[in-house]
């Protein structure tokens, strides 16, 4: 697999907000609150560990404060299929107390998979994606912090079981539209293209597209996600190492090798555990509505946990250092 080494970084497309001086500035996440948003892509968190991971790593004296709350299900349209369990959550309903409670001067944010709710291209379901994340732009720069745009990850229609075609009257996250990708990178370019005041946009969509494409060549099968909709480990290592490349962080090497050092490092076991940890604390401490409302009272004893994580998470890295 030599020839997939280096050939997904060169296809995440990055724009940086540019300073006053007219110079592309980088983004530095190093000191800086980060909050990340998104879907069950981000609840599930295994890239949010990943970045984390390769930045301590790579940065050992450097202090990373990254709090991930994605929640399954949810979009940043405020859209839902006619017959899902529940109606899907919206960011819009949370994300005053995520600003809030959380105080990030940064925000990742990584919306879409759910927003077109499976369906073929609509115009009035890609005005509420539009609006929603005009929105979410506007709620984030009224707390004086950056926001970066991630573009919806890869569907991968081949590893779906049942799909819809473009003349079906039935559509839903059950038995979505064969040609859903098509969507999302519609949904992705609107992003990519458009002059919206962010930090920076990074594209997800387009190397794990190619990735996986690489793989099948001569026929064999692989997928990223199994099941067309959540990637697996190695699905995460990649959106992680295209985020990681935007900031400055190039990681080399095959993305299947790296898969296997990382998971053999001490190391990542402790990062993983943390962000675990701290995810679902201040998911529920800034609460949310899903079937039922939750919310915690108090995420207090959660950062007692993670600082003693973080303390052995500290030693691992110093101990690492030639």
């Amino acid at each position: 697999m030599a020839n997939l080494r280096f050939s997904i970084f060169h296809t995440c497309v990055l724009v940086f907000a540019l300073g006053g001086l007219g110079q592309i500035q980088a983004i530095d996440l190093q000191d800086k609150r980060i909050l990340i948003l998104g879907d069950s892509i981000t609840q599930n968190g295994t890239y949010v560990s990943f970045v984390s991971y390769f930045l301590q790593k790579r940065n050992p004296n450097f202090n990373y404060d990254i709090v991930s709350i994605g929640l399954g299900s949810e979009t940043v349209a405020g859209t839902s299929e006619a017959d899902h369990p529940f109606p899907r959550p919206c960011v819009h309903t949370r994300l005053g107390e995520a600003l809030e409670q959380v105080k990030p001067e940064i925000v990742f944010a990584c919306y879409g998979m759910n927003d077109g709710i499976y369906h073929p291209l609509n115009g009035e379901r890609f005005l509420e994606y539009q609006r929603g994340i005009e929105t979410l732009i506007e709620k984030v720069a009224a707390v004086g912090a950056q926001i970066v745009l991630m573009t919806p990850p890869l569907f991968d229609a081949a590893a779906k079981q049942t799909l819809s075609p473009s003349g079906s009257s039935y559509f839903s996250y059950k038995s979505p539209y064969e040609n859903y990708n098509d969507v999302l990178r519609t949904y992705g370019k609107w992003i990519l293209i458009t002059d919206l005041p962010v930090a920076a946009k990074v594209d997800l969509n387009t190397p794990m597209l190619k990735y996986n494409q690489a793989r099948r060549k001569n026929g064999t099968e692989f997928h990223l996600a199994r099941d067309g909709i959540h990637p697996g480990e190695l699905g995460h290592l990649i959106m992680a190492l295209v985020i990681l490349d935007s900031l400055g962080t190039s990681i080399d090497g095959d993305p299947v090798e790296l898969l296997a050092e990382i998971k053999a490092d001490p190391l990542f076991a402790k990062v993983h555990e943390r962000r675990g940890l701290r995810s679902k604390g201040w998911l529920e401490y800034v609460g949310y509505e899903r079937r039922e409302r939750v919310k915690a009272d108090s995420v207090d004893e959660v950062e007692l946990k993670a600082a003693e994580l973080q303390m052995a998470i500290d030693d691992l890295r110093r101990r690492a250092q030639p």
